[in-house]
């Protein structure tokens, strides 16, 4: 989203002007929203999985049900 266009009615010098901005920029970043926390570490059950050595392609169960 761009920033919303600011204009001053009265001239202000060059300190003024820059703390305006500087006004600005810091109420933008302290209402910013905050972006969504990154997920802490990896996924319990396909952590788990790869612990016991389960693999997509191994026969489910003790023996295989179609007999192969």
């Amino acid at each position: 989203m761009p920033a919303p266009e600011i204009k001053l009615t009265q001239t202000a010098t060059p300190e003024e002007a820059a703390a305006i901005a500087a006004a600005v920029q810091r109420f933008q970043s302290d209402t910013a929203v905050a972006p969504p926390a990154a997920p802490a570490g990896m996924d319990p059950w396909l952590r788990a999985a790869l612990v016991d050595g389960v693999s997509a392609k191994a026969a489910f169960g003790p023996a295989d049900p179609f007999g192969a």
